[in-house]
């Protein structure tokens, strides 16, 4: 099929000659790639972007933030390169699959008969990483110029929780030489016609109770055991879910971002069946909205702690505390321009406080307002689920979608203070 306007190579919307558009095969090519946990090729990822950055005329620069971790940057330099720069990131890792469960091989990027393309990654986040790309591959075809800086960052382990990745990486020098003003990193699908994006995110809690007690036979009625304890403890917890879950349920304006989720993930204790035990433990996962007091929910888990017995205390594996939320305000030059460019779409968008954990976390944490925004609508939820897939229509639309949104994004006038 003859290329269109924006010529030839895979710059932009040309076909192969088996009619797939060249993008999809690039996004299948990369979804092909083993990046998955606990062993990811992210030498594969590296050299696919090495490619890329040259097929693109972009420098890229390599960073390793830890052994074996290395942050990728492809920079496209604005025409005034001293203003705050546009971020678009994007992770190269995926998580396991337990392949019995999915349809087709989970690493073949099997394309079905309605379009619907099936891989580990197709929504969490490959897709968006492609989309950048060639959302800028389409922009410079153009012999566009954008003001701003823009910077396309390709970082390992965020599904590891990121402390090899981007938690590293904004503490390090060669992050702040890139000036950023402003960030887009992964969102969620939307089932509906809109979609979603994401403008703070909840804070993981993962907290182990310690519950001591009494040891003894098990043919006696001991006191005071760690059975009893942990007992209390669970029900404290468990019974605050329950009120969560009625909140959520109950409000129409609530998302599953808004409410504090609480889930028992692991109970360790006991050597025998006739020994009753002198230590049980009990894990949570909590997710808590950024709009809760922080200090007063711990006072809360230390007085459920107190009523369960003496000796109970708690540890954190993880304890985020960083509330801060990107601005959706219309006065906001950044927001104004993301919102102006969907509207010219004729996008409809959804705000949300993400419910999980992206590496958005850590970029606001160093005070860069970030908005996670995966353009996928009438699209089901599937990131880490089984038979993982995107449709290559809605894909393409995302490609067109970043275009407008990065063209916007770079051409947010200097702010009093940059000029």
């Amino acid at each position: 099929m003859l290329p269109d306007k924006d010529g030839p190579g895979v710059g932009g919307r040309q076909s192969s000659p088996e009619g797939e558009d060249l993008s999809v095969s690039l996004f299948r090519e990369y979804l092909r790639l083993k990046t998955v946990h606990p062993d990811p090729d992210y030498d594969a990822a590296l050299r696919f972007l090495d490619r890329i950055a040259e097929e693109l005329d972009l420098p890229m620069r390599k960073i390793e933030v830890c052994p074996g971790r290395v942050v990728a940057i492809m920079t496209w330099e604005g025409k005034n390169p001293t203003l705050k720069s546009v971020l678009l990131n994007s992770h190269t890792d995926v998580v396991p699959v337990y392949q019995e469960h999915w349809k087709y091989d989970a690493f073949s990027a099997f394309k079905d008969a309605e379009g619907n393309i099936y891989a580990r990654g197709t929504q969490d986040m490959k897709c968006v990483t492609i989309q950048y790309i060639q959302a800028v591959r389409r922009l410079k075809a153009e012999g566009r110029k954008l003001t701003r800086t823009v910077h396309l960052m390709f970082v390992p382990d965020e599904e590891v929780g990121g402390h090899k990745g981007m938690e590293s990486f904004v503490k390090n020098p060669e992050f702040q030489k890139l000036n950023i003003g402003f960030a887009l990193d992964e969102g969620l699908a939307n089932p509906g016609e809109a979609f979603t994006v994401f403008y703070g995110e909840r804070n993981p809690w993962w907290i182990t109770i310690h519950c001591p007690g009494s040891p003894g036979h098990g043919s006696r009625f001991v006191e005071n055991t760690a059975a009893e304890k942990l007992r209390h403890v669970m029900n404290s917890f468990l019974d605050f879910r329950e009120k969560e879950k009625q909140r959520l349920n109950t409000s129409e304006c609530f998302t599953l971002g808004d409410v504090t989720t609480v889930n028992m993930t692991m109970v360790k204790g006991g050597v025998a069946y006739n020994v009753i035990p002198a230590e049980m433990d009990v894990s949570f996962d909590l997710r808590i909205p950024p709009t809760v007091n922080l200090q007063e929910f711990e006072r809360q888990i230390k007085e459920w702690c107190k009523e369960a017995g003496e000796d109970v205390t708690y540890e954190f594996a993880q304890k985020h505390m960083n509330q801060n939320m990107t601005s959706t305000e219309e006065n906001d030059p950044w927001w104004s321009a993301f919102s102006a460019a969907c509207k010219a779409m004729n996008i409809t968008l959804e705000k949300e406080i993400f419910p999980a954990a992206t590496d958005s976390r850590f970029i606001r944490a160093v005070g860069i307002p970030a908005i996670g925004f995966s353009p996928m609508n009438r699209t089901p939820i599937l990131l880490h689920d089984h038979n993982e897939f995107l449709n290559e229509k809605v894909f393409l639309k995302g490609i067109s979608v970043f275009e407008r949104l990065i063209s916007a994004l770079a051409s947010v006038p200097a702010f009093p203070d940059e000029a």
